[in-house]
């Protein structure tokens, strides 16, 4: 059997009898070297972490372009520490599935230790200190998912434990940004030594949602003294703490049977997936895409590891904005929305399947090419049309990639405003656009509240996805059932009208009442769902 630890991958010839491609660097070097001078640490062990930037910097160790790993930092659930790294000694395998149906399996030994972000554990805690007041640190990033950097809850007020944190000062913070803050003030009252903080999440303008969290709480510890007041300057100042802003784009889904049933057979042990107390899912192994990009702005006040070698683009800002508005507004993350919530009111539960249903085909082609593109603009890295093209012709249509539209549809009410709000004020601001053009963003909006009722177009209940306004969202809809016939204005009119879900009011830009016609078309009988989109796609 092939074990995932220091000691199972010393049988190499075994590894690499079964296809299986290991580190080609002195390990142990390797972590000597960076536990002394670490240079890069990253906050969030997930899939997307142990798929991509660690597979990143494995490229440059193994061309022998770095010499240096990467720690990595948990913050939000331990267990994944004490579950999945301790137990494989920090390696991890990844599995690449591409279209054409053949799979690269890579054991990733980049990354080199792994620690808890927990204030309450002592060790772990005073060595992130210490690696922050190194200075041959250079990049701190993240991948912690938007929510992640948000210290207010649902009426944007401060919660608790940040109200806590504001108060106690760096002494035993309990919030992730607070502790984050917290390892900042290490390194400052260390030398004021420069460090660039990366994130590398999924979110619109992501630089600048941590400038904000770390800042707001620079801000509050100063005025209530509890750090020094040149800390506040410190963080302000781009020579010394950057927040680059960045685009990251690669599918890692959960670790999928079929991926596991492979590596049995291939003599690999231990694949069974955790899930956490937290309801993290979590394996030894991650399944990932092959297509991938990672555009950072490049601002590193203290030096960065040499990523262009591996595939990273580094470019401006206003660049970095552009790429990110391509795939989150237009190109990639609506189309993805819109096959999440008519998958699941189809009841389809794999994404690639619904590349096959010619409705839903079509539906994201108009969202991607005939709405989307006019308003994109080109950033000149990467082409808008090409990148659309991949999208839906490899990428989403690839039967290789276990992903499914109810894990992309959790979440849905935060994602609104960026992947479909953006167009609608692309279209209000143009000269040559018109906002009573679109046709088919409407049609998913009306989809997305017809999901809401948790009953699928043959009129069987299903469980929706997480979502932090699910509550609130339910509460507009209550009573609205399936063959009930409309109007609805009084139940959708909240939710429609609501600018922190869709960046405007529906309403205003003259969408509401389209979205109403479409949503009492879906609500009026089983199978309506299917009657809409077959009436709006192929009559337009």
């Amino acid at each position: 059997m092939l074990e995932l630890n220091i000691k199972g991958i010393v049988q190499e010839k075994q590894w690499e009898k079964e296809n299986f491609i290991l580190p080609k660097f002195d390990r142990e070097a390797v972590t000597n070297a960076t536990k002394d001078n670490p240079t890069w640490i990253h906050f969030g062990a997930g899939n997307i972490f142990r798929s991509f930037p660690a597979a990143l910097q494995q490229t440059l160790l193994n061309e022998g372009k770095a010499d240096k790993g990467i720690i990595v930092a948990e913050g939000y659930d331990y267990e994944i520490i004490e579950k999945i790294n301790n137990i494989h000694d920090d390696l991890s395998l990844m599995v690449i599935l591409k279209a054409n149906g053949t799979i690269e399996k890579t054991v990733i030994g980049s990354i080199v230790e792994s620690l808890t972000v927990d204030s309450d554990n002592t060790k772990d805690f005073e060595r992130l200190k210490e690696i922050f007041r190194s200075p041959s640190l250079q990049i701190v990033s993240f991948t912690i998912t938007e929510k992640g950097y948000s210290l207010v809850d649902k009426d944007e007020k401060f919660v608790p434990r940040v109200i806590e944190d504001f108060n106690n000062g760096p002494n035993k913070p309990k919030s992730y940004m607070g502790k984050l803050a917290t390892l900042c003030y290490e390194r400052y009252i260390n030398g004021k030594k420069p460090i660039a903080l990366v994130s590398m999440d999924n979110c619109s303008h992501n630089g600048t949602k941590l400038y904000n969290a770390v800042s707001t709480f620079a801000k509050q510890w100063v005025d209530n003294g509890k750090v020094e007041s040149g800390f506040m300057d410190y963080v302000n100042n781009p020579s010394s703490v950057s927040f680059p802003w960045s685009m990251i784009d690669k599918i890692t889904p959960r670790p999928d049977d079929s991926v596991k049933d492979m590596l049995i057979k291939s003599g690999f042990s231990d694949v069974e997936p955790i899930i956490t107390n937290k309801n993290t899912y979590v394996a030894s192994f991650t399944n990932a895409e092959e297509t991938e990009y990672l555009v950072i702005e490049d601002a590193f006040p203290n030096g960065r590891p040499c990523l262009e070698d591996a595939g990273v683009k580094f470019t401006d800002k206003h660049t970095v904005d552009c790429v990110e508005k391509m795939k989150v507004c237009t190109c990639l993350n609506p189309l993805h929305t819109a096959l999440a919530v008519f998958g699941c009111l189809l009841s389809y539960t794999e994404i690639y399947k619904e590349m096959r249903d010619s409705e839903l085909k079509a539906l994201v082609e108009k969202i991607g090419y005939v709405e989307g593109l006019p308003v994109v603009v080109n950033p000149g890295i990467i082409n808008p049309k090409d990148f659309i093209d991949e999208v839906l012709t490899k990428r989403i249509p690839n039967p290789f990639m276990p992903d499914t539209p109810q894990r992309i549809a959790t979440d849905t009410s935060q994602k609104m405003s960026i992947r479909f709000g953006e167009t609608i004020k692309e279209y209000m601001n143009s000269p040559e656009l018109e906002v009573s053009d679109l046709k088919f963003i409407p049609l998913v909006i009306a989809g997305w509240c017809r999901y809401l009722l948790g009953v699928d177009d043959n009129g069987e209940k299903f469980v929706i996805s997480p979502d932090p306004m699910l509550s609130m969202l339910k509460e507009h809809l209550q009573g609205v059932e399936l063959g009930q016939k409309g109007p609805f204005h009084e139940q959708l009119n909240p939710i429609l009208s609501n600018e922190k879900i869709f960046g405007v009011n529906l309403y205003e830009v003259d969408l509401g009442k389209l979205i109403e016609t479409y949503f009492e078309e879906m609500v009026d009988a089983k199978g309506a769902v299917r009657a809409t989109l077959k009436n709006y796609l192929h009559n337009s």
